[in-house]
């Protein structure tokens, strides 16, 4: 019988590793990660981490067929959306610019 073949544990990836995965600055993902807009994080004690699986699904967001397809989901620019709620815009009951 043979041995059981066992998933490997998540990759997590720091702000810099993570940005280079999507093709972002790293400063982008901050901004994201302020804004609320992007990809979900971790943050194990003062480090922030990002786990492969949740890039990816955050990049598949953005996925069309072509430029007149609307998809299904959006992935916002890193900037504050006040339909969002989040970023300081919306805290101080201002609107996206």
């Amino acid at each position: 019988m043979p041995a059981a073949r066992l998933d490997p544990p998540p990759r997590y990836l720091r702000t810099p590793e993570a940005a280079r995965f999507l093709g972002l600055s790293g400063r982008t993902l901050e901004k994201h990660r302020t804004y609320g807009t992007g990809p979900v994080y971790r943050k194990l004690g003062g480090r922030i981490v990002y786990a492969l699986d949740d890039l990816q699904a955050w990049a598949d967001r953005g996925t069309r067929l072509s430029t007149s397809d609307p998809g299904h989901d959006v992935v916002h620019p890193a900037k504050p959306h006040a339909r969002l709620g989040h970023g300081n815009a919306a805290r101080r009951g201002g609107g996206a610019s």
